[in-house]
């Protein structure tokens, strides 16, 4: 069965140890999530959590919470970090990605995940692309939460909805 690689939100915002939103486990990730985008070739699609021009609902408390997260989606702290430089990406100011953008880009193939944060934006595209009937894989050593712990937890909640999501590592990928 054909795959489509997606790198979920691999920004500067998760990369920056200044920025409050840093993704300790950021640059270990990196490699792995390298090696991914060069096997998978064309098929790869990069993501980005943006803000919104005006929060709305529950949104307005979570930007009144990270305000400093209200810049428009050109600005530095959401662009894809230097090492990776895709030539279009699949934005969002939802933590899940599964959009009807992505959902074209995937058609009826099985969706890999890999990127930041394994505990937020990749838990929330998984179960939604899940549920939307989409094999999901998610690759454990090419994701990165919040901490060590929330990370070891996302992923046991996500093995919870096997078969439709699998969690395995970059190395079960590419053998």
């Amino acid at each position: 069965m054909k795959a489509v690689l997606a790198v979920i939100d691999l920004q500067n915002v998760f990369a920056d140890p200044a920025s409050e939103w840093f993704t300790p486990r950021f640059a270990e990730v990196v490699p792995p999530i390298r090696r991914l985008v060069t096997a998978f070739g064309d098929d790869v699609v990069f993501t980005r959590f943006v803000a919104p021009a005006r929060p709305e609902g529950a949104w307005k408390q979570y930007y009144a919470r990270w305000p400093f997260a209200l810049q428009p989606p050109d600005a530095p702290l959401y662009q894809v970090v230097g090492a990776f430089q895709p030539s279009s990406t699949v934005d969002a100011n939802t933590f899940g990605k599964w959009t009807p953008r992505m959902a074209t880009r995937v058609g009826g193939a099985r969706l890999v995940l890999a990127g930041v944060s394994t505990d937020c934006c990749v838990l929330s595209t998984a179960l939604a692309a899940a549920d939307a009937g989409v094999d999901v894989t998610v690759v454990s050593d090419a994701c990165a939460g919040a901490d060590d712990e929330s990370h070891a937890k996302a992923l046991d909640i996500m093995r919870l909805y096997g078969p439709l999501v699998k969690v395995t590592t970059t190395a079960e990928v590419l053998g």
